[in-house]
């Protein structure tokens, strides 16, 4: 079965989804749409329209939402509406009661959306959940993510949470499988927009892990680090490379006394892991395309990406109040 897709948006990531869903099996771009024209030449040969409505006289099965996040809503009630399979970028939607409304039209039609947190599909972060999972961490006591730059031109409509922190607090709710409990965040806004553009999040997981999360856009550089640390040593994952690292805790003794009184754990084995480097956006597609066939269940949930934003609002909610909140 070939299923037929449409993409909505031809910005700096529908280019990247067009390329993508042009070279998976199973899968055939048949439409793409953008009320502001085509700036990256991504259209091709494949019929071009100027809004959503034109895009499902071209007969789609499912369609990728690339466009601003204040547009979601909209084209997701759209195409929920039509009853095709959906596939919409993070964050789900600009706010909670809009992301709310989206969960409750896809359910009623009965068709699968999704939610483009592609952090899950990174090898190094794959690898890394599965490993905790078999226990070979032992206990995990916390999950500190850092992710860092400069500022992306692309964004206009959300701040650093929504665009950024909100991988993080997807990736660490997925790889220590808990919700959030209670969040606290710092927030800054230097960059003169009325968006955040700084923040640092401290919080505790259902299941007690504790977490931080450093995130930025005043940066001159790029860092994607994920580090997890636990009874046996800590996991080091770099997003940017795919890159998973185990520091084992050492067991040798040692003859330095000032280190010895110290009742804590020391240096060992350091390993880092062969890793398929596979593309996590070609991840993200094929376990959206098995969704709809049903055939395996990875893709990111609309209901969980609605989770996400309740966290991310609560960090900026907390960032404007100075107060934790409780995530019920």
């Amino acid at each position: 079965m070939t299923i037929n897709v449409g993409l909505i948006g031809l910005g700096m990531m529908g280019r990247h989804h067009a390329r993508v869903l042009r070279e998976i099996e199973g899968v055939e771009l048949v439409a793409v749409a953008d009320a502001m024209g085509d700036p990256h030449g991504v259209a091709g040969s494949t019929r071009m329209f100027k809004s959503v409505e034109g895009l499902l006289k071209a007969g789609v099965d499912a369609a990728v939402v690339a466009v601003p996040t204040k547009f979601h809503e909209e084209i997701g009630l759209k195409l929920a509406e039509a009853g095709v399979h959906t596939l919409i970028e993070k964050p789900v939607a600009h706010d909670l009661p809009a992301a709310e409304r989206l969960v409750e039209a896809f359910d009623k039609a009965g068709v699968f959306a999704a939610v483009g947190h592609v952090e899950r599909f990174n090898p190094a972060l794959m690898s890394m959940r599965e490993r905790i999972a078999n226990g070979d961490l032992g206990e995990v006591y916390q999950i500190h993510t850092r992710r860092q730059g400069p500022f992306p031109a692309r964004i206009a409509d959300v701040g650093v949470v929504k665009d950024l922190g909100s991988h993080d607090i997807d990736l660490t709710s997925w790889v220590a499988q808990s919700l959030y409990e209670r969040i606290s965040a710092n927030t800054t806004y230097r960059s003169g927009r009325e968006h955040e553009d700084m923040v640092s999040i401290t919080g505790t997981l259902k299941n007690g892990i504790m977490v931080n999360h450093l995130v930025n856009w005043l940066t001159p550089f790029k860092e994607r680090l994920t580090v997890v640390t636990g009874e046996r040593g800590a996991y080091v994952a770099d997003t940017l490379t795919a890159d998973l690292t185990f520091y084992e805790n050492g067991t040798l003794e040692s003859g330095w006394d000032a280190v010895t009184a110290f009742r804590g754990v020391s240096e060992g084995t350091v390993t880092r892991f062969a890793l398929e480097k596979r593309e996590p956006l070609r991840n993200e597609h094929e376990a959206f395309r098995d969704a709809i066939l049903g055939v395996r269940d990875t893709a990111v949930t609309l209901r969980e990406g609605l989770e996400t934003l309740r966290v991310a609002e609560a960090a900026i909610a907390s960032g404007k109040s100075g107060e934790s909140i409780e995530l019920n």
